[in-house]
């Protein structure tokens, strides 16, 4: 009888093998382990035996053959398992890759390239982005900025009227930005200080396009108000600034500057690894009337405030030489960079 139960056994292993389903492996399962399974069937033939000791052995044999074949089917269950939720898993996959390749064409304008440098740069530095509306009230664009009708300083702005008026505007005093500005006493009208911002944005003024200038421009304007907010204060952000976003080969200075918004006021200069000095925009302490604009008591509060052309930035990075390339939608021009 133990040579037919181990027969019986062998048999049975190699139904499990031969499986290719869990609905198989369960069919086998009772077919196999169940009371009217072959294997089992031997325990009712157990009585038949003549001695103690055979039924001892053929009884062992039994359960040997029973526990074989379970964990038969359980190694093939678990098997047949992992291959199913495999095949569901390659069945229901999606590609959520954005490109397995390098782009073949398309990527960010370099003015977009620039303005979005410069904002990891700031808020690295712990500025936050500020944003306001393109079409502005005349209060905001000028006489919030300590320039009211008739000052000097707006007739370099060369402004675009508008006839659309926005909330807190009136109709024939709209215009289209001139600078980004405005959004400096937008925040301070609206937060309490201190106040760490920069705001790039897009400004229009009536130029005639040349190598160097646009009717349309970006720009990016930063606010520091806080209590005892110095002039050094306003150097070492400078500095900061120029090593963070040219490297550690560059420097910056202040030069003596006038603005109506800011006093004193400065132009700062960035130096080349080479010597040679660049350009690159105004600065200054915030007027004391453009505080009081803003609703800030000019004895408690103080800041400082810069600003610069991001155009002007992608064309020193890139070495552009004419600025109108920048917007001709030449494919040639703009697959350089």
């Amino acid at each position: 009888m133990i040579d037919d139960i181990r027969a019986a056994q062998a048999a049975a292993l190699s139904q499990v093998e031969q499986a290719d389903s869990l609905e198989a492996i369960a069919a086998l399962d009772s077919s196999l382990l169940g009371k009217q399974g072959e294997i089992a069937a031997f325990k009712r033939q157990l009585g038949s035996l003549e001695t103690v000791d055979e039924k001892k052995a053929a009884g062992q044999a039994v359960n040997e053959a029973l526990q074989a074949v379970a964990a038969a089917l359980e190694t093939r269950q678990r098997e047949l398992g992992v291959a199913a939720l495999q095949a569901k898993v390659a069945a229901e996959r999606l590609d959520l890759t954005e490109y397995v390749t390098a782009p073949t064409r398309g990527h960010a304008h370099l003015v977009t390239q620039a303005w979005e440098r410069l904002e990891d740069v700031f808020i690295g530095l712990g500025f936050q982005v500020a944003e306001g509306p393109e079409v502005e009230t005349d209060w905001h664009n000028f006489e919030a900025l300590n320039m009211g009708e008739g000052h000097p300083a707006r007739g370099e702005f060369d402004t675009l009227f508008v006839d659309y008026a926005p909330e807190g505007g009136s109709e024939g005093r709209t215009v289209l930005r001139t600078h980004t500005s405005p959004v400096q006493i937008r925040t301070m009208l609206e937060q309490e200080p201190p106040i760490y911002i920069v705001a790039p944005g897009r400004v229009f003024r009536r130029d005639t396009p040349d190598a160097t200038h646009m009717p349309v421009f970006h720009q990016i304007e930063g606010l520091v108000i806080d209590r005892n907010i110095t002039l050094a204060d306003l150097a070492g952000t400078i500095e900061a600034f120029t090593h963070a976003f040219f490297g550690p080969g560059f420097s910056s200075r202040l030069r003596p500057s006038y603005f109506p918004f800011t006093e004193p006021s400065a132009e700062f200069d960035v130096q080349r690894p080479d010597g040679s000095w660049l350009e690159l925009g105004g600065c200054g302490m915030v007027h004391p009337n453009v505080l009081r604009a803003g609703g800030l008591d000019p004895t408690e509060w103080s800041g400082f405030a810069f600003g610069f052309g991001i155009d002007r930035m992608a064309v020193m990075r890139h070495q552009v030489a004419d600025l109108r390339d920048m917007y001709a939608d030449d494919i040639r021009f703009a697959a350089q960079f």
